[in-house]
């Protein structure tokens, strides 16, 4: 498994592809959740090389989709681990667990594994973080320019709404962004 080559590939492609309005759904947002499901991992005890260059390339793919399609984009993401993958020598059982972390980032998230959970927690780790307002504003920009907020004054009520019915799933996470994204939600609620 050639995980450098795979992971330049696809920041290549997004680099290069992804439209402007994908505030949110940016290569920072990619490098982020990379950067997070190293952590998360590593905290939950996960240390085999295979489990983490497996975690690393699914964080790496899991909206790769967004160069295709906004709606379903997670099974576009898998569409594309499936057919850029083998060439760099990952074999069909690896993309099948690569594609079962991508699936479980969908909305509401539903991981079946512990590297599916990572993902899930690395996706959404910015929930319990000191700079969720900033990313929570791209975002609202993006959910504008591609017409999914008819009205953004609704935009707190839907926050506050998703953080409170959000889940992290690794204890990591529990202990370390449930905390603040606690007080999020509080703070919102004064708003």
């Amino acid at each position: 498994m050639q995980i450098q080559a795979a992971c330049a590939y696809i920041i290549g492609e997004l680099t290069s592809r992804l439209v402007p309005q994908l505030t949110y759904h940016s290569v920072q947002h990619t490098h982020d959740v990379a950067e997070q499901a190293d952590r998360i991992a590593r905290a939950e005890g996960i240390n085999d090389d295979e489990s983490l260059n497996l975690l690393k390339t699914a964080a790496y793919y899991h909206d790769a989709g967004f160069l295709v399609t906004y709606d379903e984009h997670e099974v576009e993401s898998c569409q594309l681990a499936m057919r850029s993958l083998p060439a760099f020598g990952y074999t069909p059982e690896q993309i099948d667990q690569i594609c079962q972390m991508i699936r479980a980032t969908r909305t509401p998230q539903t991981p079946t594994t512990l590297l599916g959970a990572i993902l899930c927690d690395a996706d959404l780790d910015y929930l319990g973080r000191d700079d969720y307002y900033q990313i929570s504003q791209t975002l609202l920009t993006e959910w504008i320019a591609y017409n999914r907020l008819a009205d953004p004054a609704r935009w707190p009520h839907i926050q506050r709404s998703f953080l409170t019915n959000h889940q992290y799933f690794t204890s990591t996470n529990q202990q370390l962004r449930e905390p603040y994204k606690q007080q999020i939600i509080a703070a919102i609620r004064t708003e």
